[in-house]
């Protein structure tokens, strides 16, 4: 199984971002896909999640309006468009794959990808 995050950079306050994550390897209709972040010095946080056909969406109070998470079973790939940063978005973005259900923890997520750096300036 490989997940590759990818679409990460460096964005003034205020800016865009989209983050892609491709899947191979497994049956993407079949997970739950996630986003996480990770700053330095923190711990890794739950951003948004998205269930097997896109029909439910769920997110971290501090992104929502912000941010919307997406996917493309026939791509296998999930999105997280990420409108109006913050710096204090700044962080390692990671996807992740659980295949029991719905969750905010990483502990239950099965599959991770590489992380992409997304840095936000003031």
């Amino acid at each position: 199984v490989q997940l590759q995050a990818s679409g990460g950079g460096l964005v003034q306050a205020g800016g865009s971002l989209r983050l892609s994550c491709a899947a191979s390897g497994l049956t993407f209709s079949k997970y739950v896909m996630g986003w996480f972040r990770q700053a330095p010095g923190k711990e890794r946080e739950f951003v948004a999640g998205i269930t097997w056909t896109g029909g439910t969406t769920f997110y971290v109070d501090s992104v929502k309006g912000r941010f919307t998470i997406s996917r493309d079973n026939a791509k296998n790939t999930v999105y997280l468009q990420m409108n109006s940063l913050k710096p204090e978005d700044t962080a390692v973005y990671y996807c992740a794959a659980d295949g029991a259900g719905v969750s905010r923890k990483a502990d239950d997520y099965d599959y991770w990808g590489q992380g992409t750096q997304v840095t936000v300036s003031s």
